[in-house]
Parts: C-alpha cells; sequence; structure tokens
C-alpha cells in the first residue's frame, strides 16, 4: 500500500501531520511517500492507494495551487475513478473556483468543484464541530480566515450538530465525493475520529480494520463527544 502525502513541509499546521503520524501507527506496513514543493507528484506518474494533504499558511496555499494546476485533470481522474483522498484545514480549497482576498482579487484554483472561498486576513474564525457521518459521530475543530460559499448539499461530508459547515449560517460541512473527502476541519481529524479512520483503512482494503491504540482513541473520543455537547466554545 502507498500513500503520498503532499507537500508535509508546508502542510503542517494545527496538528495536522499528526494525521500521517497516526496512519502510520494503523498501517505499518505501508508505504509514505513524501512529495516536496519541486517534485512532481507520485499520482502523476504512479499510482498512490491514497493522496493525503494538510493545512497551510495562505501563501504557501497560493505556491501549492500554481504547482497543481497543470495536474488537475489528474486530480478530477483519481476522484472520478473513486481513489482515497483526504484534504484538511485549507487544503481542501484548492479544489474551489477561486478564493477571493480582502482586496477583492481572486486566486483562481482547480475548479474541480463548484464552491469559492472568501479570505479575511483579519478575521480568523474559531469553533468547535460535532456531527455525523456514515452513521457515526465526527469532531473536530476549525480555526480558518476563510468562509465557504456555494451549494454543497449533494456531496457535503459532515451533517452538523453544532458549530459551523461550510460557514457560518450552514451545518453542512466539507465535501464527500467517492472516496475524496474534504474538511476545513483540523485536530488532527483522524486521531480524534477512530472510527473515521477505520472507515478510511477499509476503503484502503484493510479488512477487520482496527485503528491504533484503539481502546484509548475511543475512550478519548466518546469523552470529547459529550464533552462538545455542552461545550459553549461553540459557534452556533
Amino acid at each position: 500500500m502507498q500513500i503520498e502525502v503532499l507537500y508535509p513541509e508546508q502542510c503542517n499546521l494545527f496538528g495536522d501531520s499528526g494525521n500521517i503520524r497516526y496512519l502510520k501507527k494503523c498501517l505499518p506496513d505501508a508505504e509514505f511517500i513524501n512529495t516536496s514543493l519541486n517534485d512532481t507528484p507520485f499520482f502523476v506518474t504512479g499510482d498512490p492507494d491514497m493522496i493525503y494533504m494538510g493545512a497551510c499558511t495562505e501563501s504557501n496555499q497560493e505556491k501549492i495551487i500554481s504547482r497543481l494546476m497543470p495536474y488537475k485533470d489528474k486530480l478530477k481522474e483519481a476522484i472520478d475513478s473513486g481513489k482515497v483522498m483526504l484534504f484538511t484545514g485549507n487544503a481542501p480549497e484548492i479544489f474551489y473556483k477561486y478564493i477571493e482576498k480582502d482586496d477583492k482579487s481572486k486566486v483562481e484554483c482547480l475548479g474541480i468543484f463548484d464552491l469559492y472561498a472568501k479570505q479575511r486576513i483579519f478575521e480568523r474564525f474559531n469553533t468547535l464541530v460535532l456531527g455525523s457521518f456514515d452513521g457515526k459521530e465526527v469532531v473536530g475543530f476549525k480555526t480558518q480566515f476563510t468562509q465557504i460559499y456555494g451549494d454543497n448539499s449533494g456531496n457535503y461530508f459532515v451533517k452538523v450538530e453544532r458549530g459551523a459547515g461550510i460557514n457560518r449560517e450552514s451545518k453542512l460541512e466539507g465535501v464527500h465525493v467517492n472516496n475524496f473527502f474534504a474538511t476545513s476541519m483540523v485536530g488532527p481529524l483522524l486521531v480524534m475520529n477512530p472510527y473515521f479512520t477505520e472507515y478510511l483503512m477499509g476503503k484502503l482494503g484493510v479488512s477487520d480494520p482496527k485503528c491504533a491504540f484503539r481502546e484509548q482513541s475511543v475512550k478519548a473520543y466518546k469523552d470529547r463527544i459529550t464533552d462538545f455537547r455542552t461545550c459553549r466554545c461553540v459557534t452556533e
């Protein structure tokens, strides 16, 4: 099994590198391929089982968009074919139409999904998120300079119970198409959600998937759900 990690040197904010550290514990026999900013992505010439990218700074985000633009058709093909893909934090924005900056200028993105981001660099948005996916509860954090707009009602990832979806007024978070998962949530997401991690492991062909440190992970997950249900640090 091969898992490609896009731009780990740049995309490591908010503990998101913990997603890969956890996957390495869950999948000790897998090969993890790190793609640096000036590398040709492995998915262009190879066939990884999974592609992952985490949160980065806004300046690095623009660099990454320019690096991936030549391969947008390849990425769309991967999504359409059911490749397992996970993009967290602001990484999903590269797949949207554009990012509108404070000065109203636009950064053109890959345009694979009919959504767009409004970036307000002096208005960081923070909230906890509690929702559900595939019959299981999902927990996470949001800390972002952007709000996402457009209609994701037909392809959302998490239905939010407490917190916000793609924007403050939405209760539908992220994008889920085939085995492509995109979310603004950080945490890291996989460490915080052992059942979702096992779901991904199943999609990767693992029979009877069991995440690492399962007993401790599930206990922490259940405790966190209880906390999130009563916590005041949530945007309603």
